[in-house]
């Protein structure tokens, strides 16, 4: 696969080089040359979640007589080894200090250190932000990009018009032909359906980043906190990478870099739109967080943008195991604290209107074939952030149809009753919303995405 290193559209094209071979760089990349490059051990590199990369400078030495005899010696026979080095720097200090700094200036910092052992990983959404930024800093700078083979043709025809506006090339990785031929025979196209979407995501995009990333000392990425506030509330603008490994191999090998972090998605698309950049086609058709054509559509007003991502399933397996390492598991400010100082999870749907139904509750339900009132409930987890989003509507239909022949319920369908949730009640993602009628055995799912009063209440109206 011959690949290109990228530079800002000032500086002049630079030969290419094979990606994936971490012994293999650019002859020539702003004024360093290959053979100005230091061999350094794997450990003196090594990173942790409290050290840093030694910045390594060649420095001439030409007074060796001013060293005692031995030391001269030594410098002559181990010329390679001459290094003017920098002070370590801690990486989480080092967030802390860039915490309230601009994108511009994180993505400045980012590549004055690392140059040409830095690339941005682009997905072809909202991620040519950071392009921009680093047009915009003067350095030269690489860009690589995951083909899945399952991508939009929007999001092709995107690389290619974002090549030619940096005047740039793009560095694609593929996954592995084998993985994937065995993976399609074994369980067939669209396998992600039914037993999730991280067999197919670790093949078509985990794997292949790993070997980019192997090629490198650091990474820049798009990530925002409020992306997905049940996963990625807490990353830093700059971290240790907790999960991959870079050229010299190991743990604390890699370092991440995230300059949008701190920055609101509506901002970002006030700097796009500013800065009169290339996007993708597909934004203007309702889609906001894009991924592989399968796994990605169109989201409503008032959506949050991951909910068209892996829409059949719970919001927390709404990650493709990119970003592993800054996922969080808790319920992101759904919690409280008992008295014996562990977590516990907040309840919603709080409205003395909305009857909560146990296991042994929803299951007569069920039994009932002429009921005496009609009954809506809602499958839920109150960790769900899409849950924790419609709570104010659900408590308002239940208040609204208080008294109105109408049981307003919930249950909570995670944990130990998801099992029975699917393949009982339905559930394919929370929330599910189910209704039942009167004079019918089984209810009726809600169809739809729009969970506000006056939708619930039309389709409740229709089959009441």
């Amino acid at each position: 696969m011959a690949l290109a290193i990228n530079v800002s559209s000032s500086s002049s094209p630079i030969s290419s080089s094979s990606f994936p071979s971490s012994d293999l760089k650019a002859p020539q990349i702003g004024s360093l040359r290959l053979s100005d490059r230091i061999n350094v051990s794997s450990a003196s590199l090594s990173l942790s979640s409290r050290s840093s990369v030694k910045a390594l400078n060649v420095q001439s030495i030409t007074k060796e007589s001013m060293l005692p005899p031995q030391a001269a010696s030594m410098i002559a026979s181990e010329a390679t080894e001459k290094v003017d080095v920098i002070e370590l720097e801690d990486f989480e200090l080092l967030a802390k200090k860039l915490e309230t700094a601009s994108p511009l200036e994180i993505m400045d910092k980012a590549l004055e250190k690392f140059g040409n052992d830095i690339a941005i990983a682009f997905s072809g959404a909202e991620d040519v932000a950071l392009i921009e930024y680093a047009h915009l800093t003067g350095r030269p700078y690489r860009v690589f990009s995951l083909d899945t083979g399952r991508l939009n043709p929007e999001t092709y025809r995107l690389f290619d018009t974002v090549e030619k506006h940096y005047n740039i090339r793009i560095e694609y990785m593929f996954p592995d032909a084998v993985e994937v031929q065995g993976l399609v025979r074994n369980k067939g196209l669209f396998s992600f359906y039914e037993d999730g979407h991280q067999e197919c995501c670790r093949i078509r995009k985990v794997r292949p980043l790993r070997r980019a990333l192997k090629g490198l000392r650091a990474w820049i990425t798009g990530q925002r906190k409020d992306q997905s506030p049940g996963t990625r509330s807490e990353i830093p603008v700059v971290q240790v990478d907790p999960v991959f490994e870079g050229l010299d191999g190991g743990a604390g090998s890699l370092v991440k870099w995230n300059p949008v972090a701190n920055v609101e998605g509506n901002d970002v698309w006030n700097f796009l739109r500013t800065m009169d950049v290339p996007v993708n086609t597909l934004h203007a058709a309702g889609y906001v967080s894009i991924g592989c054509e399968p796994c990605t559509r169109a989201v409503l007003p008032g959506q949050h943008e991951r909910e068209g991502r892996w829409w059949w399933e719970d919001a927390k397996a709404k990650e493709c195991g990119l970003h592993k390492g800054n996922i969080k598991e808790s319920s992101n400010g759904n919690e409280t604290a008992n008295v014996n100082g562990t977590s516990t999870v907040v309840d919603i749907f709080k409205s003395e209107n909305v009857v909560s139904l146990s296991r042994q509750g929803i299951e007569n339900l069920m039994k009932l074939e002429n009921r005496k009132e009609a009954w809506i409930v809602v499958l839920y987890a109150p960790w769900c952030p899409f849950c924790q989003a419609m709570e104010a509507s659900f408590d308002e239909l239940a208040d609204k149809l208080g008294g109105d022949g109408v049981k307003v319920a919930k249950f909570r369908a995670d944990g130990d009753q998801k099992e029975f949730a699917k393949s009982e009640l339905q559930l394919g993602s929370f929330p599910t919303i189910l209704v039942f009628p009167k004079n019918s055995s089984r209810p009726i799912k809600y169809p739809s995405e729009k969970r506000d009063v006056d939708s619930l209440t039309s389709f409740l109206n229709l089959v009441r």
